[in-house]
């Protein structure tokens, strides 16, 4: 009895040791399941969502700001991404890029349609079915999701059909009405906010990003990977991640109109160059407009034809420089023109310019060129202008200095050195420009057209370049000339003869 003592007491430790382990685990699972469950009852702390608006047509250049927008949100671990919608439609394929993007997002891409009277048209529908989480405004509208252009022109059956099957599987995967979303793209259905969230197209109504946070907080959606995640917004604080400036400037140049619009502008441009070459203002701009429309044109779908009538437009406007007359290159360009218009965008897509803006550019740049011509004609029959040497040859200058054959004269409103090729110079007197020796005035004085200059020293003679001298007799020679009175008389009739010599008187003679 003694040996068995001791054995209740053991007992009894490790009842306590068990009883105490038991209380700890269940301290600890008590307060694992209490930091679990505070994310649900309260404010995602330390979280922050990522947000964007998009109020515009859907182009290439929204598309590709989505992109970033997903893949950095994804990257650098935000609890969402929120798109603030408000967009009339866009180009398809840009469209069927955003939502190639969302279904590959590995976080919650939440879809906000707002503000107060916005709209998700068109390709903003099936974006908004391809979201994990759509939230509508109060008197917005969803729905119209005919593909249309940029314009709102209808598009091909064939694209009609390609989207409404999409936009049923989008909303099917999403757990929405299908139904709905394929009247949406055939018929052209619309829902306000109480009609989608009755029938299933939308979760939740939100007239603020905070409520739109709160109500898609908790909510279980599938992301990338067919993982499910839940979405954890409430209270999260928000970062924007808006269109910047360059990205605004690309949004408005990738438009059909306005590409249109710089094609012309840049053609009228490099026209009025070749038209009147000079400064270079007009091939400048007319560059800057070509560059320019050559980004519109990188973005939107464009087609052979339409660029190589645009080639043939460009080709007649610039024809009519080096052959105006009647002005038929000229129009012939302008018709052209207009049918490049019409065919450089594929209408298939949605995109095409606006008859109302090519008809008036045509006239306008039709116009441009007769007048481009006119101007051309003109400067080509002008009289051409004397540069250089040429430029003051035969022109009169008064000498104002002089010392022996140089002087200094005002010539054209400067100073000129003056050096005589002749006599020397006279102040006071006029000589003629003969040509130029560097920054020196070559001339011949007015007075050595009249006759032989004496020369200062001596008297003599100096020769003049291009003026005949007389022939001067010889020293004590007998000048044989006609004196004054004979030459009076000469031309008044027939020469009288010569009267004879005196008899001479010999020495010794009477």
């Amino acid at each position: 009895m003694s040996a068995d003592a001791p054995r209740p007491a053991v007992e009894s430790r490790l009842v306590v040791v068990l009883v105490g382990l038991l209380a700890l685990a269940a301290l600890l699972l008590a307060a694992t399941a209490a930091s679990s469950a505070a994310p649900e009852d309260g404010a995602s702390a330390g979280r922050t969502v990522l947000v964007t608006e998009i109020a515009t047509p859907i182009t290439p250049v929204i598309a590709d700001h989505l992109a970033e927008g997903i893949d950095r949100a994804d990257a650098e671990g935000f609890a969402a991404y929120v798109v603030e919608l408000d967009t009339p439609g866009g180009l398809v394929e840009a469209m069927r890029d955003v939502v190639e993007d969302i279904l590959a997002s590995e976080v919650p891409v939440v879809v906000h349609i707002s503000p107060a009277g916005a709209r998700a048209g068109s390709a903003g529908a099936i974006i908004t079915f391809a979201s994990h989480v759509a939230v509508m405004a109060p008197g917005t509208t969803i729905g119209a999701a005919t593909p249309v252009g940029l314009q709102g022109e209808e598009v091909s059956d064939k694209i009609v059909n390609d989207a409404a099957a999409q936009a049923e599987a989008l909303a099917r995967l999403r757990g929405r009405d299908a139904d709905f979303a394929a009247d949406a793209v055939r018929g052209g259905r619309t829902a306000t906010v109480d009609e989608a969230l009755e029938l299933g197209v939308v979760e939740a109504r939100a007239s603020s990003l905070d409520e739109a946070l709160r109500a898609a907080d908790g909510r279980v959606v599938t992301v990338a990977g067919e993982r499910e995640v839940t979405v954890r917004t409430a209270g999260a604080a928000v970062e924007r991640d808006d269109l910047g400036a360059f990205r605004r400037v690309l949004q408005f140049l990738a438009d059909p109109n306005i590409t249109f619009l710089l094609l012309t502008l840049g053609t009228l441009g490099l026209i009025y160059e070749l038209a009147t070459p000079g400064v270079g203002v007009a091939g400048a701009t007319g560059i800057t407009a070509l560059l320019l429309a050559l980004f519109s044109l990188s973005v939107l779908p464009v087609t052979a034809v339409g660029l190589l009538l645009l080639v043939v437009a460009v080709a007649l406007f610039a024809a009519e420089l080096f052959a105006p007359g009647v002005a038929g290159f000229a129009f012939g360009g302008a018709v052209v023109l207009v049918l490049a218009a019409v065919f450089l965008f594929d209408n298939a897509q949605g995109v095409s310019v606006d008859p109302g803006a090519a008809v008036p550019l045509a006239v306008v740049l039709f116009a441009g060129a007769v007048l481009a011509g006119r101007i051309a004609y003109r400067s080509r029959h002008m009289p051409s202008t004397t540069t250089g040497a040429d430029l003051f040859r035969g022109r009169a200058v008064r000498v104002s200095e002089a010392a022996g054959t140089t002087g200094r004269g005002f010539v054209e409103g400067a100073w000129w050195s003056l050096r005589s090729v002749g006599p020397p110079l006279r102040a006071g007197e006029t000589a003629v420009v003969a040509g130029m020796d560097g920054l020196v005035l070559l001339v011949e004085p007015a007075s050595a057209a009249d006759g032989p200059a004496p020369d200062a020293t001596s008297g003599a003679t100096q020769p003049v370049p291009g003026v005949e001298l007389p022939a001067q007799p010889a020293p004590g020679a007998v000048d044989a000339s006609p004196g004054p009175a004979e030459r009076s008389t000469r031309g008044a009739g027939p020469p009288r003869p010569d009267p004879a010599p005196p008899p001479e008187k010999k020495e010794g003679v009477p």
